[in-house]
């Protein structure tokens, strides 16, 4: 395949699925609009959090296993780029290894921070690994635990980072 050419994701996941022997893979669609909410101060006055799916964690945590982990990594900014590793089945880690920022973009939102384009960029980062087969789990677990944190660390905005 040249590497220029368009990657079909659907169907990849689906094959990712089939190897692994889960049922089908089915897509979550939604058909209520979610809600949006304006940002209440300017950009350059708001404390980004970031939220990434692509199963990213700190040397000396746990790696996430790979059927339907839903457990959540912490990764604060005292954790240096090479302490960070990968553990997820649906993608190739070649290029995350060598920049995490490709899934993890920290570096990106330091530099913003710096340039003045956003207020801050929050000391603490989310992590799990995307590719959870039970839409449900997400939906009454992981993402009512990330709303109680994010909002515990007092960030105006967040970065969704899925892979």
């Amino acid at each position: 395949m040249n590497s220029r050419e368009p990657i079909d994701y659907i169907q990849r996941t689906r094959d990712q699925y089939d190897v692994l022997g889960y049922p089908p893979y089915r897509w979550v669609q939604h058909d209520d609009e979610p809600p949006w909410e304006p940002l209440v101060k300017p950009l350059s006055e708001c404390k980004v959090g970031l939220v990434a799916s692509g199963g990213i964690y700190a040397e000396g945590q746990i790696a996430f296993h790979f059927k339907d982990d839903i457990s959540l990594r912490l990764i604060t900014d005292k954790v240096p780029k090479s302490a960070l590793r990968i553990s997820h089945f649906a993608y190739d880690h070649s290029d995350a290894r060598r920049d995490p920022n490709v899934v993890f973009p920290r570096d990106a939102l330091n530099d913003l921070a710096d340039q003045g384009f956003i207020g801050s960029f929050s000391e603490r980062a989310y992590t799990f690994m995307g590719g959870i087969y039970s839409s449900s789990k997400v939906r009454k677990l992981i993402a009512p635990e990330l709303t109680r944190r994010l909002i515990a660390d007092e960030v105006d905005l967040v970065i969704l980072v899925p892979v």
